[in-house]
């Protein structure tokens, strides 16, 4: 069992501060023999910012593996699902019980986790510091 969430991804740019790597996110029928014919099949590009290290010896267009650290991948769902799931239920469960109309009660639910949303928005600074990539030649 690996401790990293790893993705293979090339190096587009360079800078003294940060290496710009771009990854190619597959869907899941990307594997599929016949993904040319039924136009299902997405591919999507991201740019990832990752710390330059000074010491190691990329150039752009090398292809490199991509890591976050396990532990981070799962605080990232936590924060992006789970808490807002549980927000939205705690507060369409309690609002219903105390009687207000479904429509006050979906609209207040939904207000809740877009202030949710809001204050993760503006701690992103804090959890950029956090969530940190590394690169790792392949």
């Amino acid at each position: 069992m690996t401790k990293d969430i790893s993705h293979t991804g090339k190096i587009t740019g360079i800078t003294p501060e940060f290496t710009t790597v771009e990854i190619v996110s597959s869907s899941a029928c990307s594997s599929c023999h016949a993904k040319g014919l039924c136009g299902m099949s997405e591919d999507k590009i991201k740019t990832i910012m990752v710390p330059t290290d000074p010491y190691a010896s990329y150039s752009v267009g090398d292809e490199v593996n991509v890591l976050l650290k396990k532990t981070m991948g799962l605080k990232a769902v936590w924060i992006s699902y789970v808490i807002p799931l549980a927000i939205l239920m705690i507060l369409i469960l309690s609002l219903s019980a105390v009687t207000v109309h479904e429509v006050y009660a979906g609209l207040g639910a939904v207000a809740g986790v877009a202030l949710y949303y809001l204050v993760i928005y503006l701690f992103r600074d804090k959890l950029s510091k956090d969530f940190v990539f590394y690169i790792k030649e392949k």
